[in-house]
C-alpha cells in the first residue's frame, strides 16, 4: 500500500506564452498540493511544481524547462500523483482516512447484508459524495458522506456501513 500512487492533481490548460500551466488540485487546501515535492506523472516522470498563485478553478503552476506555451500546452491532461507512503500520518479524530483508503470497500447494510462496493468519491462543491455500486448491478448510486447516510467506516475491516436506502423511500 505504501507503493501505491495516488492522484493529487491534473495539468488542465496552457496559461499565458511563458510556459506556466493551471492544475487542478484534489488536495483539501489546493495550494498544498506542493508540499509533497516531487509528484510523478502517469509515465512515472518526476514532476515538480512551483506555486505561482491561485488563478479560477486552480492554481497557476512553474513547472522547470516549460518555458512557452507550446510546452505547457503538450502538458495538458498530464495526471500528478504522489505515493501513499509520502502522505502525512493522520492525528485528527475527525480525520482517521484518507478518501484513497475508502474506494474499493464494501458498503454493508446496517444488518450486516452486502449491499455493493465503493467505486469513487466525489465533490462538486456542496460536500463528499459515495458512488456505491450495488451487488449484481451495472449501475451506481450516489450517496452524501455524511453521518446520516455513512453510518460507520472500519478500515480494518475493509467496509463501510451505510443506512438502509428503503428508509429513505418511505418518507417520500
Amino acid at each position: 500500500m505504501a507503493d501505491e500512487l495516488l492522484l493529487m492533481g491534473e495539468i488542465v490548460a496552457a496559461h499565458g506564452l511563458k510556459g506556466l500551466v493551471k492544475v487542478r488540485s484534489f488536495t483539501q487546501v489546493p495550494e498544498d498540493i506542493v508540499a509533497y515535492g516531487a509528484l510523478h506523472d502517469q509515465l512515472g516522470r518526476t514532476v515538480v511544481l512551483s506555486l505561482s498563485g491561485p488563478t479560477k478553478g486552480g492554481l497557476l503552476v512553474a513547472l522547470p524547462g516549460i518555458t512557452n506555451r507550446n510546452d505547457a500546452e503538450a502538458l495538458k491532461g498530464t495526471q500528478l500523483f504522489v505515493a501513499r507512503g509520502e502522505l502525512p500520518k493522520l492525528c485528527d479524530k475527525n480525520e482517521e482516512y484518507y478518501h484513497a483508503d475508502l474506494i474499493g470497500l464494501s458498503a454493508n447494510l446496517p444488518d450486516g447484508e452486502f449491499f455493493g462496493h465503493v467505486r469513487a468519491i466525489h465533490n462538486f462543491g456542496a460536500g463528499d459524495l459515495l458512488e456505491i455500486q450495488p451487488n449484481g448491478s451495472n449501475e451506481t448510486i450516489i450517496l452524501p458522506f455524511d453521518r446520516e447516510k455513512v453510518l460507520e467506516v472500519d478500515l480494518d475491516n475493509s467496509h463501510l456501513v451505510i443506512a438502509n436506502l428503503a428508509d429513505e423511500n418511505d418518507n417520500e
